[in-house]
């Protein structure tokens, strides 16, 4: 049994695919199929299931590749013991962030996280919460930034601010009139919320403690991902949305008197960086931990006065 036997094996389980995981691993289909094969005949057991699409591993496929990907993990650190032993960061960091947390936050980090560590590299994807927790448990991803907590046992979170939700609000919604709001002031039937699959849409239902809206009074339902399209919305077609309280940031002033606040104690979200357990790469993440704190202003890393609101 070799390293990269178990490196072939995890990389099929990851991508249930032969052709994609030779691809992934640099080498031909048949060289990788061949020595999965060894495998399978030293251990006298048949690791995945062939005759279905996509390739699944077997029962005891499943036990030997979670075991494997441990193998893999432990012998990465010590890899990391030498690198961490050198003054300069280095290496390749994967990392997945949600949509609604990306474009508010990314573009302040990234000059100064770039030029305090020139021979880092960020590979950053933007993906659902269920994408990113999939590819950190499977080894594509070393680190996400999400809205927590994930009750995932197998995850580690390193809580880093509490972000507050406020109301973005036409001149004709029923709050325009309003100084500050809470959560019963909001109508969903009025209210531009993202489509499903995202995180915050189930934290704004969950703010406004109801689960169902279809806009059955109107008539024009949209569908987006986009916390930016949902502010154009209302800019161009009333009604309100919720926004989280980075956005802030980039709005106009006349966009500004647009926003409401919501009474103490204020709904808010935790952003974490979320790992696995035995997770990797500590000093990089430590790094952009740091990056992150640095940016985020003192009143969002406390969460007294905030409900955090779960997903």
């Amino acid at each position: 049994m070799t390293l990269v036997q178990l490196e072939y094996i995890v990389a099929v389980d990851t991508h249930r695919s032969f052709v994609l995981a030779a691809r992934q691993c640099f080498v031909t289909q048949p060289t990788l199929s061949m020595q999965i094969q060894k495998l399978e005949e030293m251990l006298d057991a048949k690791l995945f299931d062939r005759s279905r699409q996509p390739i699944v591993p077997t029962e005891i496929g499943e036990k030997v590749i979670a075991q494997a990907r441990t193998v893999l993990t432990e012998n990465q650190k010590i890899r990391e013991l030498v690198v961490d032993r050198k003054k300069e960061l280095s290496g390749e960091l994967k990392i997945g962030i949600i949509p609604t947390v990306s474009p508010y936050l990314l573009p302040k980090i990234i000059h100064g996280f770039v030029e305090k560590y020139p021979l880092a590299k960020l590979v950053v994807w933007e993906k659902t919460t269920e994408e990113i927790i999939r590819q950190i448990k499977s080894g594509l991803l070393d680190c996400g930034l999400l809205s927590t907590p994930l009750h995932e046992n197998n995850l580690i979170e390193i809580p880093l601010f509490y972000e507050n939700f406020v109301a973005y609000v036409s001149e004709n919604s029923v709050l325009a009139d309003k100084k500050s709001i809470v959560p019963k002031d909001i109508d969903l039937d009025e209210t531009w919320i993202l489509n499903e699959g995202h995180c915050m849409r189930d934290q704004v239902l969950n703010i406004c403690q109801r689960k169902n809206s279809t806009k059955s009074s109107q008539q024009f339902e949209y569908n987006t991902g986009s916390i930016e399209t949902l502010k154009r919305m209302v800019d161009q077609n009333n009604g309100a949305t919720i926004l989280p309280e980075l956005v802030l940031e980039d709005l106009t002033a006349e966009q500004l008197k647009r926003v409401r606040y919501f009474q103490s104690p204020e709904p808010a979200r935790e952003i974490s960086l979320v790992t696995q357990k035995s997770f990797l790469k500590r000093k990089m993440i430590g790094a952009l931990q740091k990056e992150i704190l640095a940016f985020i202003p003192q009143k969002m890393l406390d969460e007294k006065q905030k409900e955090v609101v779960e997903k």
